[in-house]
């Protein structure tokens, strides 16, 4: 079975450790959960880079060698006096192999990604570099902790680290040269994510369009509008299919309606599409409970955009209202065996079920 870093910590960081490291850092649940999913990915891409580095494998390699035994002590260090020290520790570490221009920029995108200040990005940063390397050490085993397994076993990670990473968190690690090192895997991400949210933009900007060129045409030619209602229509209908259609069949599915969307400065279409087609993929990276473990932090992520749109929906006309069902619904069968799907495999349902229950009622408030 292939190795995938990124789970292997994940699986370590459970809800309840997550929970603990919030309270140990003073910070909130929510935003140390969603800090940590971009954390992971974000350390592995830029040790990765160091691995690359003429001699950087050895020196990951002896940092791999201190951190042998950490995840045992990790639980009882964390919730002791000596947290400080752990978090100094891991700082140095970080400064030690990948210097102090990247690691502060990895701490500012976090911050800035996860809603935290940078000093207490910095301080999670030095909290989780002991697990990372810790994680490390343990799946080379001591017999395989020196350079050519280090940098074997991270370059053989950049795919999963690439799939990892949040789409905006990687933008914010744009031009730092921290994802220098995955290749083409991490520009492909991103630039599909840009691509599509683009595309619904400009979709999303024609129906709106659109639907008011139809209005005109209604009020100026009360008696025959149908005649120029229909072709309108016919040509938004067009028009979606083509500028959506290449970036995400999600998309090409829900917009059916040629109702602007936007309410107090949130574009509801593009953020409803933008969430489901995020799920879509999160949900399909799951195979057991070590990627569902994983893909935690981003359903979390998108349960609060989802919040974010329910929270608008009461400034909704009726008209509109009916044209975000509309978008919604044709998509709810297809997410529903996805759910359906994933909470089937072993060991996924104890780690995922409530998130997903809480995510299928969220949509479901937005079909009604």
């Amino acid at each position: 079975m292939a190795i995938n870093l990124v789970s292997l910590v994940m699986q370590f960081l459970t809800p309840d450790m997550i929970g603990r490291i919030a309270s140990a850092l003073g910070l909130d649940r929510n935003n140390t959960q969603t800090a940590i999913g971009a954390a992971i990915p974000g350390l592995l891409a830029g040790l990765s880079g160091v691995a690359a580095q003429p001699g950087g494998a050895q020196k990951l390699a002896e940092a791999a060698r201190q951190q042998t035994g950490t995840l045992g002590n990790f639980a009882s260090t964390i919730g002791t006096g000596t947290k400080t020290s752990l978090i100094e520790k891991g700082s140095q570490m970080l400064s030690s192999l990948l210097g102090g221009k990247d690691q502060t920029a990895l701490a500012g995108a976090i911050g800035k990604y996860a809603g935290l200040g940078q000093g207490a990005s910095g301080s999670l940063l030095g909290m989780l570099a002991p697990v990372v390397m810790g994680t490390i050490a343990q799946q080379q085993g001591t017999g395989s902790l020196d350079a050519g397994g280090i940098a074997s076993l991270l370059s053989s990670q950049k795919d999963s680290i690439a799939a990892a990473l949040p789409s905006g968190f990687a933008n914010l690690l744009g031009g730092t040269g921290l994802l220098d090192s995955l290749g083409g895997a991490a520009r492909t991400a991103t630039v599909a994510g840009s691509e599509a949210a683009r595309a619904a933009t400009t979709a999303a900007r024609t129906i709106g369009d659109t639907g008011q060129r139809a209005a005109g045409a209604a009020a100026s030619v009360s008696l025959n509008w149908l005649y120029w209602l229909i072709p309108l229509l016919a040509i938004a209908a067009g028009l979606i299919y083509f500028f959506t259609r290449p970036t995400e069949q999600v998309v090409q599915q829900g917009v059916t309606t040629a109702q602007s969307l936007t309410v107090g400065g949130l574009d509801i279409g593009r953020q409803v599409t933008d969430s489901i087609t995020n799920l879509r993929t999160t949900l399909g990276g799951i195979t057991d409970a070590a990627s569902a473990q994983a893909a935690l932090p981003k359903l979390q992520e998108v349960t609060a955009q989802i919040d974010k749109v329910n929270g608008v929906v009461g400034q909704l006309s009726a008209e509109q209202r009916r044209a975000l069902a509309g978008l919604v619904s044709p998509m709810m069968l297809t997410l529903n065996q996805l759910f359906d799907k994933v909470l089937a495999i072993p060991g996924v349902s104890e780690v995922l079920k409530p998130t997903i229950d809480a995510l299928r009622a969220k949509l479901a408030v937005l079909t009604a």
